[in-house]
């Protein structure tokens, strides 16, 4: 098997390095790029934060958390590659200065590293200044590309707060950048499990003749937290589990599920595809958004055995927020594939445990055969993407219980990442940064789906901005989520998948 090539010469630039996105997640996916040797040698790091550091603090300091974060010992020797290649610039990303000294810098690196003028600039900053940020790169003349020499920029969510926000962000970037040199990352893209979608799918025999409405009854995806919002409340009282979870992670994952085969892996090629998906779903109306979508807030409750406070005792939590901690929804897909076909959607925090997967549950087999047998019903078939806490596949189906008598049991095969491949679960930083330095945008979203994702949503959020009159549904901090969505997938004659356990039905 060829291994993956490093990748070419480059700066790569963090606004927020003080931050608990630059510690906990990217400086990790930087070290682990130099432990695989996908790092370019022609290699630096610059970071970017008010606070004053010199660049041996800087480097101690993000040792330290290294230290603390990594689940292996640091080896000294790719550290010390790293560090010598580590600068902070202190300057405050509103402060045109900052960016002539970026500039500096910059140029000095470019000599003294060989980085070639290739800059990739990470927005590790809260999103009011992603496009501050931008203009002042652009006026500083740093997002220019000239001579070969690429500038990239990074943004991660949320991307917008709503439709008319998302298309304002779309338009102050594309106002200075082109689409080929943004990079709108969400992490979910680089586990394993999500990019094994379209493998799994396409490159199997047995899987793509049934993937159709022929076969399939309907499909689940779910991404639940047991954690609460933890110390971010304050970003998380004003942004709710729709719009921080759904327009991004739950319809990335969806997309994946349902898309045509794109002609080739190529980044537009694939994109097409997913937004094609997009624009298929049923527009929600004031009706069936309230028919159809379920909001809810977690009460006080125990998890692992620990008491678990409201969402509404939590710090910088407003104590009469009307804010969703969890939100489901029913959505139709009116393309020929999947007519007919639902998918039901559900996320929340402070739930019975970690869990995301995609579930796709197969019709049921006719009962004829059985008639005059104890056998009473069969269990459907149903394949499961397990993207978190376990990176891997299940399938389940129905098996002879040994006995006389013809009883019919579930088993299930199960596929884990980690015993086959010995591989450890990743983030998927790792995966996501060495595409951004190849210049692969293939596993990020494009300005088009972006603004067709949020379209979506947008009368929901219409919706429950004027109904203030309905109380919030509350759900145990600890259990599967509100009565209410449960009430949503039973009318249909379905339930959900079980959060808490592998295998069976709640």
């Amino acid at each position: 098997m060829d291994r993956p090539k490093p990748a070419g010469p480059c700066a790569f630039v963090i606004f927020g390095a003080s931050g608990d996105l630059t510690k906990r997640l990217l400086i990790p996916a930087i070290y682990h790029l130099k432990r695989a040797n996908l790092l370019p040698e022609d290699f630096a790091l610059v970071g970017i934060s008010r606070g004053q550091e010199s660049d041996e603090q800087f480097r101690d300091r993000l040792r330290n958390s290294l230290h603390e974060l990594s689940r292996d010992p640091i080896d000294d020797a790719d550290w010390n590659w790293l560090a010598q290649r580590m600068y902070y610039a202190p300057g405050s990303a509103d402060d045109p200065a900052t960016y002539e000294r970026l500039k500096i810098l910059l140029r000095k690196i470019d000599a003294d590293h060989r980085t070639g003028g290739n800059y990739l600039f990470y927005m590790a900053v809260p999103a009011t200044e992603f496009a501050p940020i931008v203009q002042r790169l652009g006026a500083a003349g740093l997002a220019e590309e000239t001579n070969d020499r690429w500038r990239r920029v990074v943004v991660e969510k949320p991307f917008g707060t709503d439709l008319n926000s998302a298309k304002a962000l779309n338009r102050v970037l594309l106002g200075i950048l082109t689409e080929q040199q943004i990079y709108r990352i969400d992490h979910y893209l680089g586990k394993e499990t999500v990019q094994n979608i379209m493998v799994l799918r396409f490159g199997n025999g047995l899987f793509e003749p049934i993937w159709n409405r022929q076969h399939v009854d309907h499909v689940e995806i779910t991404v639940a937290e047991a954690l609460g919002v933890e110390a971010r409340g304050k970003y998380y009282d004003v942004t709710g589990a729709l719009r921080d979870m759904v327009p991004n992670h739950l319809f990335q994952l969806l997309t994946l599920t349902a898309m045509e085969p794109p002609t080739c892996f190529e980044a537009n090629a694939t994109r097409n595809e997913k937004g094609k998906v997009l624009d298929a779903i049923r527009s929600f109306t004031v009706e069936t958004a309230r028919e159809n979508v379920v909001r809810a807030q977690y009460g006080p409750g125990a998890i692992q055995g620990k008491d678990f406070r409201a969402y509404r005792e939590e710090p910088n939590v407003a104590a009469n927020s009307p804010t969703e901690t969890y939100v489901a929804m029913k959505l139709t897909i009116d393309n020929w594939r999947w007519a007919g076909v639902p998918f039901y959607l559900r996320t929340g925090k402070a739930l019975g445990a970690k869990r995301s997967e995609i579930l796709i549950q197969f019709k049921q087999a006719p009962l004829t055969l059985f008639h005059g047998t104890p056998v009473e019903c069969l269990t459907p078939n149903d394949l499961a993407l397990n993207i978190q806490p376990e990176e891997g596949v299940s399938l389940r189906f129905g098996a002879k219980v040994p006995g006389p008598v013809m009883h019919i049991g579930d088993v299930e095969m199960r596929f884990n990442y980690g015993d086959h491949f010995q591989a450890a679960p990743s983030n998927g930083y790792e995966t996501l940064l060495y595409d951004c330095m190849m210049g692969d945008a293939s596993l990020f979203q494009r300005a088009d789906t972006i603004e067709s994702a949020w379209a979506i949503i947008q009368p929901v959020l219409d919706l429950w901005a004027e109904d203030r009159v309905n109380a919030l549904p509350q759900y145990a901090a600890g259990t599967e989520g509100p009565a209410e969505a449960d009430a949503l997938i039973e009318r249909d004659g379905r339930k959900w998948r079980t959060i808490k356990a592998r295998g069976g039905r709640a």
